[in-house]
């Protein structure tokens, strides 16, 4: 199923370090990028109203007041009792149909907990899982989990590889994912027993292996080490939460300090360095476009029910703006309908956790 344009996405405008100021200006970009979309942001309304008087008002934004906010340094338990949180009312836009999916760049832990009191579970899933698409040499890699689950059990980590996968086919468009799990060493035999355990699951159920007509079309390649990500052996990188955010934000600061040495180098390097880095100013730009976590935007919740968008908490206004575009593939791909189809045909054991 697709689902038709123009789409409308909520916006936790109160979450994050910039907020609302950045939020709202990628609100707008967003909106000049695709004109089949409409934003509703949901915060303080008078905060929300005098960031958007400095700028040109859209025809296809609407503001929804909140009068809470659960801020980075609280526990994610907090949307229990604020219930007038934006991130609360973001999520009740899409559990009343005036929104189809959530952006917010505010505490992960708050959208998570959100997402399952509004939406809950799809049927079958266990624990939602956070997937981030990363750069590689040879093109996107879906990493998950990347912050939802510290401790995991190995059901859970398979559940993640399948929802990873449906991500990789639906929205990435790759036609037979390869799903790899995060590991100390590629031989099977390595790891603790909880990437024992999973291997060995992921192995059993490769829909290669069995003659039988696979709702998802995947392929399980083994164990990854974290050096061969880059080289993407694999569309899909399985492992628990501790380990992906980790490997996630290591990339990121490896980015920014390559980046900063060769601006370093360049100033250091007198005039025949600048006159170089003149002459490779396309180069560069092309190497930011690819490696920028702004331009990849947002990481999607897989596993609740509904397409909610988590963004960096220091995100400024383009990485606001990709965050959305993030969650309209999403939608017009139906990303959560396979996975929903996929955890169904294998009669997965229903805990779906319902709204309240």
């Amino acid at each position: 199923m697709t689902i038709d344009s123009p789409l409308t996405i909520a916006v936790d405008a109160m979450g994050g370090d910039y907020a609302p100021g950045e939020i709202v200006a990628g609100a707008l970009l967003a909106l000049r990028q695709h004109p089949d979309l409409a934003i509703v942001l949901v915060g303080d309304e008078a905060k929300v109203k005098a960031e958007l008087a400095t700028q040109s008002r859209h025809d296809r934004l609407a503001i929804v007041h909140a009068s809470e906010v659960v801020a980075m340094n609280e526990a994610a338990s907090a949307v229990r009792r604020k219930r007038d949180a934006s991130i609360m009312r973001a999520m009740d836009q899409v559990k009343e149909g005036a929104a189809q999916a959530v952006v917010a760049a505010g505490s992960t832990g708050a959208a998570m907990s959100a997402a399952l009191l509004r939406w809950g579970r799809i049927q079958g899933i266990e624990r939602p899982a956070i997937a981030a698409v990363m750069p590689t040499l040879k093109g996107p890699c879906v990493v998950l989990d990347v912050g939802a689950n510290v401790d995991c059990r190995p059901e859970w980590l398979v559940q993640f590889a399948l929802m990873g996968a449906a991500y990789s086919h639906q929205v990435l468009k790759v036609e037979t994912p390869r799903v790899g799990l995060l590991n100390i060493g590629e031989e099977p035999e390595k790891g603790d027993d909880l990437s024992l355990a999973a291997h060995r699951r992921l192995a059993e159920l490769d829909p290669s292996h069995h003659q039988t007509q696979a709702t998802l079309p995947w392929r399980f390649v083994g164990n990854i080490e974290g050096r061969a990500i880059w080289q993407q052996p694999a569309d899909v990188v399985v492992a628990d939460g501790f380990v992906g955010n980790t490997v996630l934000k290591t990339a990121e600061g490896v980015a920014g300090m390559v980046s900063r040495m060769l601006r370093e180098e360049i100033d250091h390097g007198g005039l025949r360095a600048k006159l170089g880095a003149l002459l490779m100013t396309g180069a560069f730009r092309g190497l930011r476009r690819r490696t920028d976590p702004a331009e990849y935007g947002g990481a999607l919740l897989l596993g609740v029910d509904g397409v909610c968008v988590i963004s960096h908490g220091s995100s400024r206004a383009q990485a606001v703006a990709s965050a959305i575009r993030v969650a309209m593939e999403a939608l017009r791909t139906d990303a959560v309908g396979l996975i929903r189809a996929t955890i169904g045909s294998m009669n997965a054991p229903a805990s779906g956790e319902h709204s309240s």
